[in-house]
């Protein structure tokens, strides 16, 4: 396994640490973070636009290379049947530090109504990590 890591957003149930574990990523330090011109959509799955107007929030994390290929490959293709791919974007951290960071974005996916139970995968750590209430009422809305 390579020990290189790279900085990366996430945005929908992988800001979920119970998600991740279910794709054998363990539990590591992470950062609240943003990515403006962007907008959190979810139908069926996370996913995210180019949006002038958004902002969207996350948190940063690093894995590897063969992390990452088993996180977008074997899970999100395989198991949940999404197709993301890596974009590399500007972030902003809580003390506003610019980090850029990967971030994968599915341009094929079918929309659909979301599983409120998946939204809610989402919904409870964007609490937990305090993501402004607005935002919150958001990913809310897609139930």
């Amino acid at each position: 396994m390579s020990e290189y890591q790279v900085d990366v957003f996430f945005y929908g149930s992988y800001i979920n640490f119970d998600v991740l574990a279910e794709a054998s990523i363990g539990q590591r330090p992470y950062q609240v973070a943003w990515a403006p011109n962007h907008k959190l959509i979810i139908s069926p799955l996370a996913n995210l636009i180019k949006d002038a107007a958004s902002t969207a929030f996350g948190i940063i994390i690093k894995l590897n290379h063969d992390e990452l290929d088993y996180l977008y490959i074997e899970h999100a293709q395989g198991q949940l049947g999404g197709t993301y791919l890596p974009e590399a974007i500007l972030t902003y951290t809580a003390s506003n530090v610019i980090v850029p960071a990967l971030t994968y974005i599915s341009h094929d996916l079918e929309p659909a109504t979301p599983d409120p139970a998946y939204v809610d995968r989402i919904l409870r750590p964007a609490r937990q990590y305090q993501f402004p209430e607005s935002y919150l009422n958001h990913i809310e809305s897609f139930k």
